[in-house]
């Protein structure tokens, strides 16, 4: 396997080793195929539950969170406590006890960075929980969104995700996707046609699942580094009932198709242009260890379809029992448990204070003003603050436009807020702490870049298609 430079605005690609195209027998199919067609049913399939229309994945995720109830704040609880102390055993009394490479050295031996936001974390969620301290940490629009409403659904939803997920990557259904697709998305967006299943898997699922996947696959090889940045940053939307109650909340439901072609139209256009630009086109095409041997090459002629089936057919083959891939995700899982959710928490739990108990937001959108009054948004001085809020929550754009009077200004804020994707309150903690090499100044310097690309799109759309 050569590890050759690669033209990354067409289809040349760096090359594997040859696969054999010959269509594969019925035994080898079945093995990619079934496998391949629960991870669709599971993950890419809408399905309708009292009137509202989740994936099957989301279905299992909030029936476990229900049937837990009210206890689920109590079981995040639990592992902010376990995460907190293992880390600080880890890094004092234990440190030479500690066996390294165990899972529990993975899992407690962090960075001081880390460790610092698991004990805040620790911290908040307590005054949270038990409503001590001031008001300003434990208070519905700030401690209570973060633990009650982020943390009680991340838990469920990494538990049954990173389960469920060797059913949708290891059985051959990206290569499939990915060979069907590869010259598209080489085009488009300079990636691999693979990429279209975490993109899928975002919007049918949630914006973590689709950067998880996207984690895994550039674990094992299939993306480089660049490659993988492109992807968590810019395919990773979030799912369209989540996109439905940002609608509803900003009072602009009644226009939804319009809302989400918006959504569309503004998130391929910005995939279109940010991978070809700073600070993403400057990420080296390096894999995290090496490249995947099935990783996607330029076709050879003869039939896509044919080589898309012995592609995925050869990677069945690869996979391992299910016994052994349930073992892994568990570490993953436990590793995102005590790492992300702690974090969340504190630097979620710090977001929402500055922005509903300090003017800061206000004092770092006044130089938007002018620029917002130049384009024609009515009230432009209401939309600023709301316009750069996403960075630190995803949510909390919908919750302060709520109140502006303008329905356009209310459709753009609501569009953009989908759009920026990139929020440290969840999304943002995530890509820090995984394994793709992306730093908080990379995610601040592309949140300002696909607003500033995104909002003349949306004002555009919604000045001459909506309104």
């Amino acid at each position: 396997m050569s590890d050759t430079s690669h033209d990354l605005g067409g289809d040349t690609e760096i090359v594997t080793d040859s696969t054999d195209t010959a269509m594969p027998n019925s035994a080898a199919i079945r093995r990619f195929a079934l496998p391949s067609l629960l991870g669709i049913a599971t993950f890419l399939t809408p399905v309708k539950v009292d009137g509202n229309w989740t994936i099957l994945m989301g279905l299992i995720s909030d029936t476990g969170r229900d049937v837990v109830g009210a206890g689920m704040p109590w079981v995040v609880f639990a592992l902010l406590c376990v995460s907190a102390i293992g880390t600080l055993y880890a890094m004092s009394i234990g440190r030479k006890r500690i066996v390294d490479g165990s899972l529990f050295a993975r899992l407690f031996r962090v960075a001081p960075i880390w460790a610092a936001l698991r004990v805040v974390g620790l911290a908040m969620g307590t005054m949270t929980l038990f409503r001590i301290g001031p008001e300003m940490f434990w208070s519905p629009a700030t401690g209570g969104t973060v633990l009650n409403d982020l943390a009680v659904n991340i838990v469920p939803i990494f538990l049954f995700a990173g389960l469920l997920m060797p059913f949708l990557t290891e059985y051959g259904l990206m290569e499939f996707v990915g060979t069907m697709m590869k010259r598209i998305f080489r085009r488009l967006f300079t990636l691999p046609g693979r990429s279209a299943i975490d993109a899928l898997a975002s919007w049918m699922s949630s914006a973590p699942v689709g950067v998880l996947i996207t984690i895994q696959q550039y674990i094992s090889g299939h993306y480089t580094a660049r490659e993988a940045a492109v992807i968590a940053t810019n395919f990773s939307v979030v799912s369209v009932p989540f996109a439905l109650l940002v609608a509803k909340t900003v009072g602009v439901d009644d226009r939804f198709p319009e809302y989400y072609v918006a959504v569309v139209l503004t998130g391929v256009i910005t995939a279109m242009i940010m991978p070809r630009i700073p600070p993403l086109s400057r990420f080296e095409d390096r894999p995290y260890d090496q490249l995947h041997v099935l990783r996607e090459t330029e076709s050879t002629g003869g039939s896509v379809f044919r080589e898309a089936v012995s592609l995925a057919s050869s990677r069945a083959a690869l996979a391992l029992p299910l016994r052994e891939q349930f073992r892994v995700a568990s570490g993953h899982i436990l590793d995102i448990w005590f790492g992300l959710v702690p974090a969340v928490i504190a630097v979620g739990g710090a977001g929402l204070i500055i922005a509903e108990y300090t003017p800061i937001l206000g004092w770092l959108t006044a130089p938007m003003v002018p620029i917002l009054e130049f384009f024609g948004l009515p009230e432009a001085a209401a939309a600023a603050p709301a316009l750069i809020a996403g960075f630190l929550d995803m949510f909390l754009p919908a919750l302060l436009g709520a109140g502006i009077e303008s329905e356009l200004t209310r459709f753009v804020i609501g569009v953009m807020s989908v759009t920026q994707l990139i929020y440290m309150s969840e999304i943002g903690i995530l890509m820090i702490k995984c394994e793709i090499p992306l730093r908080f100044w990379h995610l601040l310097i592309i949140f300002i870049l696909r607003t500033l690309i995104g909002l003349p799109i949306v004002m555009a759309f919604a000045n001459w298609v909506v309104f």
